[in-house]
């Protein structure tokens, strides 16, 4: 199949999730998947799946990422790439499906428990539009020549292990952070909190750690912020809240607290939900230190209008391109080499 016709199909079904007399529809997966999985509500479902129609499936940005690449209407070894899905935000394993299939090899799918009815709905609709498309979901993935996987940092162990002897990308926890300067607006602390609450946070493109000056008062991020303070209702994130805000009273340990998010000091990057770090630093160059320092941690940055390099616009964690590859490593080049 040529090259344009895997992307015709992609962007077709980009179409199909946008259509105003589809949505209804949309409305059904996303009531099943919010069954499947408590964290994925309808509306985080909604939102997911509008982010993949509106950011990965415009027949410009596919077009404009595969250009980047020499990619054949077929390898000349078609090799069989399993991919192993982490379930943690809706469908947050397409983008290595769609990768897989555009590269012209064929996708064996290992789908997460918490994650499998949208992904199966997603790839059936796919195949719906092109029967031709090289999609399988598989239970088991032994005899594929290559793997992508995502997991936590002990699974990763295991994948490395057993997929040692196959080309691989593995990929392991990361989390993001946000830059604050004392410039910023309601309007800017408004999209840092979305950042944050996105997915009830459980993203690796979620904030869980802010970096800012000395001295920092936070009074105004928090008034900022008021309004997402919805996230307190899910039960699942409540529980959260209520058990780390008693372990920080218990402990007499340093917080802040608004009533559904704890802001504490610490060194970490990787903060429980309903809680997030923050560090105070000294000034650009201290900043950079610290940034470069942890860098094989960080998966995205967020910055006021991006001042720092390499960091997003505030508000953009959660809006991929279609190149911003998950832990800086080139998905389609690794591809295009086997």
């Amino acid at each position: 199949m040529k090259l344009q016709a895997r992307i015709k199909a992609f962007s077709d079904l980009g179409l199909y999730l946008n259509a105003v007399e589809n949505q209804a529809e949309i409305e059904l997966w996303a009531d099943r998947a919010s069954h499947q999985n408590n964290w994925f509500t309808v509306e985080n479902t909604k939102k997911s799946l509008k982010i993949i129609a509106d950011y990965y499936l415009q027949e410009d940005f596919l077009t404009q990422w595969t250009e980047l690449y020499e990619i054949p209407d077929k390898p000349k070894t078609v090799k069989s790439v399993g991919v192993i899905m982490a379930g943690n935000i809706p469908a947050v394993g397409f983008h290595d499906m769609m990768t897989i299939v555009l590269s012209g090899h064929v996708c064996m799918a290992k789908l997460s428990s918490q994650d499998s009815f949208l992904m199966t709905t997603l790839i059936e609709k796919l195949l719906e539009i092109n029967p031709n498309l090289e999609i399988r979901i598989a239970d088991r993935l032994n005899e594929v020549d290559a793997l992508i996987a995502t997991g936590s940092d002990n699974s990763a162990r295991y994948f490395e292990y057993y997929f040692r002897n196959k080309p691989h990308i593995i990929r392991k926890n990361r989390t993001s952070v946000a830059i604050l300067n004392g410039n910023e607006t309601e309007e800017d602390f408004l999209n840092v909190g979305k950042d944050i609450t996105d997915y009830y946070g459980l993203g690796c493109r979620n904030i869980s750690k802010m970096y800012v000056p000395e001295k920092y008062d936070f009074t105004k991020f928090y008034d900022s912020i008021e309004s997402l303070g919805d996230i307190f209702y899910h039960n699942k994130y409540k529980n959260n809240y209520d058990y780390n805000k008693s372990i920080y009273l218990v402990n007499m340990m340093p917080h802040f607290d608004n009533g559904f998010m704890i802001l504490a000091p610490s060194e970490a990057l990787v903060s429980p939900i309903s809680v997030i770090f923050y560090e105070e630093y000294k000034n650009e160059e201290d900043l950079k230190e610290i940034i470069e320092e942890n860098k094989d941690k960080i998966q995205c940055i967020v910055s006021k209008n991006s001042w720092i390099e390499k960091s997003l616009n505030f508000g953009d964690a959660q809006k991929p391109k279609l190149w911003d590859y998950a832990d800086g490593v080139d998905t389609m080049a690794f591809l295009l080499s086997l």
